[in-house]
């Protein structure tokens, strides 16, 4: 019997997503899994929880642009502080959500699934500006994608209608941040609770 999959609720705008995007999937198939993705706004989630982005309190701006660079160095990955953050990412999230739809789900190894991993690293290596429409036109197109459909996907109600969704699903189910991820009904939430997922892959609820 096949196990069902980890599922993980990221940001494109998210420094930790990017971390937890580096390891997840490596993760999962250790335990004989794999990632099931959600992309999503995390202005939503912080609003139905009545919270802010970190960076968004000046007592905590700092610390938290020093701790971004400082995890994704304990996990060995480069990382250059984007020009602008947080970024607008709807629109990267909307062509990942068309991803899914078009080209078998977005579990590990579907399109969506490297979109959202190669996203990540754009931001978060490259430091594009995903939000600037030329910018993801390019970027869709470094990737393979035709760039005039993607850019027609991120302005169609369908797949605005279909990022809510996402949206109120995930708001529905308790996410509140990213990263979010879920194992068997099991709720963790952000890149620190790697060492608690493994556990509970391994061993079993405690």
């Amino acid at each position: 019997m096949s196990l069902a999959p980890i599922d993980f609720w990221f940001d494109f705008s998210s420094p930790y997503s990017y971390i937890a995007s580096s390891w997840i999937d490596a993760l999962a198939a250790s335990h004989g899994r794999t990632v099931r993705r959600h992309a999503i706004l995390l202005g939503a989630t912080f609003q139905a929880a009545e919270l802010k982005s970190p960076v968004s309190y000046p007592l905590k701006r700092e610390y938290s642009l020093h701790d971004f660079a400082r995890s994704a160095r304990f996990h060995g990955l480069p990382y250059t502080p984007p020009p602008v953050f947080p970024i607008p990412s709807q629109n990267a999230a909307r062509v990942f959500w068309w991803l899914a739809a078009t080209q078998g789900g977005s579990e590990t190894g579907s399109g969506a699934a490297r979109w959202a991993h190669e996203g990540l690293r754009a931001v978060f290596t490259r430091g594009l500006a995903l939000h600037e429409p030329a910018v993801l036109k390019a970027f869709a197109a470094e990737q393979g994608l035709d760039a005039d459909a993607a850019e027609t996907v991120w302005n169609d109600p369908v797949w605005k209608a279909r990022l809510k969704q996402a949206n109120d699903e995930a708001v529905a189910s308790g996410v509140f941040g990213a990263p979010f991820f879920r194992i068997d009904g099991e709720p963790f939430w952000g890149n620190d609770r790697r060492p608690q997922m493994e556990r509970w892959l391994t061993e079993g609820p405690f």
